[in-house]
């Protein structure tokens, strides 16, 4: 091999770093090769280009959100699994040092960012305008830049894995660490350049869907009738456009720090490196709520429906939400109780903490008095929302435990913060995400996923669990340190982690069967006839399944909260079917290849960015500016479709 070209392997590709990168890449290589090979012998590239890559169709683009959080789950959860089989016995070398830093980086912000933001995002794209009434969010090519900068950002992130190196900070990636002097290398550009761009698209999203729900919602729909989920959605997008500048500001003054050499966090230059960690927290702890927020709106929906009861409370529920939302910003510094801000400063955040509860505690005891003495059904969705009460009762509880500013003393950095810190976000954003996606699902494709194999996950994934992370509260109490690499024999933890590796090994079975159940299903699933499979309640249900691209052929009148249900009760369902002299003209969008063209122009950025390749990087702005201009001077962006093609679509689907 040419020098020249062993050097651009092992600097770039990181060819000397051995077997697992190689594997990587042939992995990598033949799975794009399948791609490629595959669009090409099904002629499906102008398809793609048409139907996915151009949409800004708010279905579609709530589909590829969901496609990417599986996907990245599944790269989160092989980086656990790596992590479990280090830490499965005392003195392991499965992963060095190094290697295993990187790891235990790329999972952290993988699952919070990668993961449960699309997760999540993909529900408010399938689900708000439908609930609303609405025919499309209110900006929808915006909605498609927010995807592809997401999209583009987690390639960016995720390719640093086999080209130029993994971060290596840590999710929190704090300074002194994560400046030049410590990490030089390109794995914390990365990271910075990653999440920025990505999180442009995060507050895009914030905004878009808070004017959906306040400007779009159908005649009659005030907020006070407006479907819980919904609510839960305006709660995430207060935190998300309050929240996100924080991380930005802090992402972009560290990337500053790095590639012009400027000193915000670096001390010994007059920096302070704990304004970057209060900078982080102040959007880290909203975040928190802000993945969970929307599950806490997939468990109402899913109570009420198979426990074929109203909600239980929907007031205290509304005001809970918008609590969360509040409260959310009065509790970063709990992160950090041992820097030694003083007892006032400790005392007001260990209250703020403690406070957060009540408003959750509301919302399950609501959820609780709405299934007593109801009809209830164990579909899918339901059983990851009854796994859900227990696994976040206790992730509750531990949080109170941290609360308490003397005893996060001895808990921080322990292996019982990791513990609850997987219980809340597991129990919640998982099981919540997995609740909704099995329950939304026939609405997006237009069948069931399979309940036999749907089973075998769910108890697979909840025994491991329990398994996993039961133990790391115990490991947490005898003294084991999080991010520890190894450890000796002698401290007696050698049990308890090899126990809690079987318990990973299990949720990783458990996803497996998820991945099946799709894709068992798309041949043999259960077809959706009705529209309403499962008797729901709310506006989404009255519309076929699929829905067609413009959602309602004539907007509904809502008179009242579970429109759809009441409608069901009275006998009445004809009222949301169109009539024919009522179908008008519908006002649409046009496609647009410009959101891709910018992503890609962002990646390119970006990518210069991380290398200090700057003429790259100049060029990847440039079209970035390109794009902009393009799109300020483009008049011809919208279309009508014309009753008789509604009329057509609606009688094909015996709606008129």
């Amino acid at each position: 091999m040419p020098e020249s070209l062993r050097q651009f392997a092992d600097t770039y590709l990181m060819w000397q770093e051995g077997p697992m990168i190689w594997i990587s890449d042939v992995l990598i290589l033949l799975t794009s090769v399948g791609i490629v090979a595959t669009l090409t012998y099904f002629k499906k590239w102008k398809w793609l280009w048409r139907e996915w890559l151009t949409t800004v169709d708010h279905k579609k683009i709530g589909i590829m959100y969901l496609i990417a959080a599986l996907l990245m789950m599944f790269r989160g959860g092989a980086d656990g699994l790596l992590m479990r089989t280090q830490l499965a016995a005392p003195g392991m070398h499965f992963l060095d040092a190094e290697h295993y830093d990187q790891i235990f980086t790329t999972h952290g912000t993988i699952m919070i960012l990668f993961m449960a933001m699309p997760f999540i995002f993909a529900l408010f794209n399938i689900v708000v305008p439908l609930q609303i009434g609405a025919r499309d969010v209110a900006f929808p090519y915006l909605n498609a830049i927010s995807f592809w900068l997401f999209f583009f950002g987690a390639l960016l992130f995720n390719i640093s894995f086999v080209f130029g190196g993994s971060p290596d900070a840590g999710w929190t990636s704090y300074p002194p660490l994560s400046e030049l002097g410590f990490d030089n290398g390109p794995g914390e550009n990365f990271y910075l350049l990653a999440l920025q761009i990505s999180g442009i698209g995060s507050i895009a999203t914030g905004i878009n869907f808070l004017v959906t729900i306040l400007k779009m919602r159908a005649p009659g729909m005030t907020l006070m009738k407006t479907p819980l989920f919904t609510w839960s959605v305006l709660s995430a997008c207060i935190m998300i456009i309050f929240a996100f500048p924080a991380l930005t500001v802090a992402l972009a003054l560290l990337m500053l720090d790095r590639i012009v050499g400027t000193h915000f966090f670096t001390i010994l230059q007059g920096g302070n490196p704990m304004m970057f960690i209060n900078l982080f927290w102040i959007w880290g702890h909203p975040e928190v709520y802000i993945v969970v927020v929307p599950a806490f709106g997939v468990f109402s929906e899913v109570v009420a429906t198979f426990a074929r009861k109203e909600t239980f409370g929907y007031t205290s529920m509304v005001a809970a939400l918008l609590s969360i939302s509040v409260i959310s910003y009065f509790v970063w510094a709990h992160h950090f109780f041992t820097m030694g801000a003083g007892a006032d400063v400790n005392t007001f955040f260990a209250v703020a903490t403690m406070a957060v509860g009540i408003p959750t505690g509301v919302k399950v005891f609501n959820w609780l008095f709405t299934m007593y003495r109801g009809r209830i059904r164990m579909s899918l969705p339901m059983l990851w929302t009854i796994a859900f009460v227990p696994c976040f009762v206790i992730g509750g509880a531990t949080g109170v435990m941290l609360a308490v500013a003397p005893a996060d003393y001895q808990y921080h950095n322990s292996y019982f913060l990791i513990a609850h810190f997987h219980q809340v976000l597991i129990g919640g954003v998982v099981f919540g995400m997995l609740a909704g996606m099995y329950y939304w699902w026939p609405k997006m494709f237009g069948f069931k996923l399979d309940e036999r194999l749907g089973r075998w996950a769910f108890w697979f994934f909840n025994i491991g669990f329990y398994v996993c992370f039961m133990p790391q509260y115990a490991l947490g109490f005898m003294g084991m340190q999080r991010r520890m690499y190894t450890y000796p024999a002698d401290m007696g933890w050698g049990t308890l982690n090899f126990v809690s590796t079987i318990g990973a090994y299990l949720m990783g079975i458990g996803f497996i069967f998820i991945v099946a159940q799709v894709l068992y299903s798309i041949k043999h699933g259960e077809r959706d006839l009705t529209g309403d499979p499962w008797d729901g309640r709310t506006l989404e249900w009255s519309l076929p399944s699929p829905v067609p691209h413009y959602n309602f052929a004539v907007i509904p009148t809502v008179t009242d909260r579970d429109m759809w249900w009441v409608l069901k009760e009275e006998g009445r369902t004809e009222e949301l079917r169109p009539k024919k002299e009522d179908i008008q003209p519908i006002h649409m969008p046009k496609n647009s290849g410009r959101p891709f063209l910018m992503g890609v122009a962002f990646f390119v950025a970006g990518l210069g960015f991380v290398f200090n390749w700057y003429v790259l990087a100049v060029l990847g702005l440039l079209g970035v500016v390109v794009t902009l201009l393009r799109r300020s001077f483009e008049y011809d962006d919208e279309y009508y479709i014309q009753p008789e093609e509604i009329e057509h679509v609606e009688s094909a689907l015996g709606r008129l």
